[in-house]
């Protein structure tokens, strides 16, 4: 009787030690994967606040630095005036940049945030007069992207960019037909004769339309003489230069609204004779990212129907 005793007492703690090792290795379990979702969190958290937003290439030596200038100029875009400013002022601050490479790759946009960045950089080139500043032109550098290039010392483009479109454009649509079809009427007050200056849901005014292309070419004008400024007598001026139209890189050398062939790797080592390059760019929030997708999902389908000034 007392072996049977002993055997039943050895077969519960037994199963008693089991149990607790399993109930062990559950916990530690648990505790691991609570490790990892912290970890997931804090990188998500991390993200969110741009914790983790950083210049790539970092060298201690000397540089070429590089600044990105892509998609389209606007004032809530990741091509903003204030995101590319800051990434020149970056890197004309640092004492080992040997010269200043902007990368261009933009159809345009706005002429406003075009035309800071164009200020801006003609104020660093005269507050550091040795220090080189390039644009080197990718798939397309036109009209606002073309504004900002011409402050560079030189453009530098591949033989099949796209390059030019010195031009204005201000586009909406009208919706006058459409609400006629429907039996919509439209009805707007307005305390002075131009509030709804250019309505697309009211016929055209010829006043209001006249005044508009008035406006549109003083601002061309605006364009034309920044070019000039720029390029100097190194333009071809033809009627058609600028008329809106594009020309691909290597017309556009021909043609003196370029300098030359030239990748930025190409310009960086045999140009400014600095190979290793840094990054300048101000990365875009997570969050600036997420507000800015939200928003054009909300906003496209009233912006579409808002007469809206570019230079593209």
């Amino acid at each position: 009787m007392a072996e049977g005793d002993n055997w039943e007492r050895a077969i519960l703690e037994k199963l008693a030690l089991a149990a607790l090792k399993e109930q062990r290795a559950a916990r530690q379990w648990g505790i691991f994967f609570k490790l990892i979702t912290l970890g997931i969190a804090v990188v998500v958290i991390g993200a969110l606040l741009g914790w983790f937003d950083t210049r790539e290439g970092a060298s201690s030596g000397k540089h070429t630095a590089i600044v990105e200038l892509t998609g389209v100029i606007e004032a809530e875009g990741r091509a903003s005036a204030e995101n590319i400013i800051a990434g020149l002022q970056a890197a004309f601050k640092d004492k080992d940049t040997q010269g200043v490479i902007i990368r261009i790759n933009s159809p345009g946009g706005s002429p406003v945030q075009a035309g800071q960045i164009n200020d801006e950089m003609r104020r660093l080139k005269g507050k550091y007069p040795n220090t080189p500043l390039y644009a080197v032109v990718e798939d397309i550098c036109a009209s606002g992207g073309y504004y900002v290039a011409v402050a560079a010392d030189k453009i530098y483009v591949n033989k099949a960019s796209v390059v030019g479109s010195i031009g204005v454009i201000l586009d909406g649509f009208g919706f006058v037909g459409t609400m006629e079809k429907v039996g919509a009427e439209r009805r707007v007050q307005t305390a002075g004769a131009n509030k709804a200056f250019l309505d697309p849901f009211s016929p055209v005014s010829p006043e209001q339309q006249k005044y508009a292309q008035q406006m549109l070419d003083e601002i061309h004008r605006q364009f034309i003489d920044v070019v000039k400024t720029g390029r100097g007598n190194r333009l071809k001026e033809t009627p058609e230069l600028f008329s809106g139209l594009v020309w691909n890189g290597a017309r556009s050398v021909d043609m003196g609204l370029a300098d030359a062939l030239g990748s930025v790797e190409e310009v960086a080592r045999d140009v400014i004779k600095a190979e290793d390059m840094v990054d300048y760019t101000v990365k875009e929030k997570l969050t600036d990212r997420l507000a800015r997708r939200f928003g054009g999902l909300l906003g496209n389908g009233f912006a579409s129907s808002m007469t809206q000034l570019k230079l593209r």
